[in-house]
């Protein structure tokens, strides 16, 4: 029998193999890792080949077998005389069997992409969408075209959705177009089965999706339900899929063709430029009544008699608006996913019929409503993500004349949000470009929105129709913030060694030196207004040298401030840090909103209170004459 000091030189012998074998394994697992990385590389390649060769084909052209009764069908049944841009490369190209993702602005003409082919061919398109508003929109607008259309939603009368499932079946239904939620094929496997049925009676035409983007992790609405959609490629061989989408960057393609299963599909891609919409942000002032003042005369003076959305990021905002406006004349609705699907629907009609001027909303409203003279649309509220805000604004000016997308911004809007959302994925990197872009006074807006979905426009494309253009670009007036990044720094060190935790508005009081005394700092309080240290304070968030910090309570969920990953830097004797000063842009709101689409002279204004007036009335929002 081996001894002991034996077994223990076997011991370290075996080790040592064990330490090169997993040396080599790692050299494997790493090989092995590059290989995958290499191969997903290689098949993003071909797949990008593939949309690349199916882009060159003349989708456009007039000689298809079809396109004799696709122009007839235009003019006689949708009354135009003429295709919007990429309307007739996704309706041939869907005739064509290709599936297709199609990217469009808001009013771009979307719909008539797959209701127009619908007609054309025999068969029934399955159109999925996801909130029921769009689809009553759609299908009302059908029936007044004298289209059989019908629509599935889970609050459907279960006539109407009997009804529904045997037009699936029946091989003599007369129906074009069913709308249904992405919901009743995830849940609903008698929807299934008689769509399976309505397949193998040859009968099924088309499947069309609209806001594909939900079905992505990386969009700015994932829905869970959307990810039952990959099915459908398979389910249904030979079965062309058209997603549509109005906010969608290149990351958010790729991940929807590996969702759906049509890597390497064709893509269709019009430009994000909606060059009738007027961009502007407001002052919101820190009064509910001053903010809703300045509703009341948007509504009143600048777009009397005309139609528009007020969105907010809550339910109670929502209510307590609309009951604010009705209270000063105003004939509003109020729409939120708590009410019930009836009540929605009347305020939608009544919004529709031009009852209502406007409806305050939360976002279950809007997407993809068919209104196109909508005229305004203010959010109370700052979006969560500029794809939110693009697809939200972008209802707006969908007839193509001029419209505005007014933001109301105040920095403690960013807690109300973050404190929402931050539980989501990459939801807090979507917020922050949402801040920069409010923050921006001396980049056209427009510029900046095509950056964030990868296009180049110039300066043409804005035509001066954003408050930033509108006001001039000239030099760019610039902070130096690396004494005052130092100063925050030691005021949060000073209450962390307190074992004291501060919100947004604590911070700025410790600055200016309000407040519990022994929070503050030791030096003076910043020669500028505290409205403009907001500025500085949400500057400093989305650049990394702050850092929100989220506490439940029983009740809500509170944010605290503190340092970021990026303000131990301001240690270091080299450390810079500018900001740009943002511009504050005239803006009338007694006088209506001019019907051209470039306007120069304006004489009412929201500005920023002079440190005066900042003593005299607490640093309220001040309209001019």
């Amino acid at each position: 029998m081996a001894s002991a000091e034996e077994l223990e030189h076997e011991i370290k012998k075996v080790e040592k193999e064990l330490i090169i074998v997993e040396t080599e394994m790692e050299k494997w697992r790493t090989k092995q890792r590059q290989l995958h990385e290499k191969k997903t590389e290689l098949k993003k390649s071909l797949n990008k080949l593939k949309s690349d060769t199916l882009a060159q084909v003349d989708w456009a052209g007039t000689n298809y077998e079809w396109s004799e009764k696709v122009e007839s069908t235009l003019k006689t049944v949708f009354k135009n005389n003429t295709f919007r841009p990429k309307q007739l490369s996704a309706i041939n190209s869907t005739l064509s069997r290709q599936h297709t993702i199609v990217v469009m602005p808001t009013g771009a003409g979307k719909s008539l992409c797959y209701q127009l082919p619908a007609l054309v061919e025999q068969g029934l398109t399955i159109v999925i969408s996801p909130l029921v508003s769009l689809m009553e929109d759609q299908v009302r607008s059908l029936k007044n075209k004298d289209i059989p259309a019908m629509l599935m939603t889970s609050t459907s009368p279960k006539e109407e959705t009997n009804a529904a499932l045997n037009a699936l079946k029946d091989k003599n239904s007369d129906i074009k177009l069913l709308y249904v939620t992405p919901e009743r094929l995830a849940k609903s496997k008698r929807f299934m089965a008689n769509l399976q049925k309505c397949f193998s009676n040859g009968r099924l035409q088309r499947i069309a999706i609209d806001e594909v983007h939900c079905c992505s992790h990386w969009g700015h609405d994932f829905r869970p339900d959307y990810k039952y959609l990959g099915i459908l490629s398979n389910m249904f061989p030979g079965i062309p899929i058209l997603g549509l989408t109005a906010t969608a960057t290149a990351h958010v393609i790729n991940d929807v063709q590996k969702i759906l299963n049509i890597q390497g599909c064709l893509i269709i891609k019009s430009t994000f430029n909606r060059p009738n919409l007027f961009y502007k942000i407001l002052e919101k002032p820190t009064s509910n009544d001053e903010c809703l003042n300045i509703l009341e005369n948007l509504l009143k003076c600048r777009y009397k008699d005309e139609s528009g959305i007020i969105y907010t990021n809550s339910i109670k905002d929502a209510e307590d608006i609309a009951s604010g406006l009705r209270k000063v004349g105003l004939k509003v609705g109020c729409y939120h996913a708590n009410m019930e699907a009836e009540a929605r629907s009347k305020v939608h009609m009544k919004w529709h019929e031009k009852t209502y001027q406007a409806i305050v909303a939360t976002v279950a409203f809007g997407m993809g409503i068919d209104k196109p003279d909508v005229r305004f649309v203010i959010h109370h509220t700052i979006s969560k993500s500029m794809e939110n805000y693009y697809q939200e604004s972008g209802r707006a000016g969908r007839d193509g004349l001029r419209a505005e997308c007014v933001t109301l911004y105040r920095m403690q809007d960013i807690f109300k949000v973050s404190a929402m959302v931050f539980s989501s994925v990459d939801s807090m990197d979507f917020l922050y470009g949402m801040v920069k872009y409010c923050l921006n006074g001396h980049l056209c807006r427009r510029e900046l929105i095509a950056k964030h979905f990868d296009e180049d426009w110039g300066d043409s494309d804005c035509n001066k129709m954003c408050d930033v253009c509108m006001s001039g670009i000239g030099n760019t007036k610039e902070i130096n913030l690396e004494s005052h990044c130092q100063t925050l720094a030691n005021i949060l060190d000073n209450a962390s060694k307190q074992d004291t935790k501060l919100t947004a508005q604590k911070l700025l009081d410790a600055w200016f030196l309000k407040g519990p005394v022994p929070l503050r700092h030791k030096g003076k309080e910043p020669s500028f207004s505290r409205i403009f240290a907001e500025d500085v304070i949400a500057y400093l968030l989305v650049e990394g040298y702050l850092t929100e910090d989220f506490h439940y309570t029983a009740y809500s969920t509170i944010v605290y401030l503190k340092k970021g990953p990026n303000m131990e830097a301001v240690y270091d004797k080299t450390f810079t840090l500018k900001m740009p000063v943002r511009k504050y842009t005239k803006f009338e709101i007694d006088k209506a909103a001019p019907k051209e689409l470039c306007v120069h002279v304006v004489t009412k204004s929201v500005k920023r209170p002079s440190s005066t007036e900042k003593k005299n009335k607490k640093s309220k929002l001040i309209i001019d004459d």
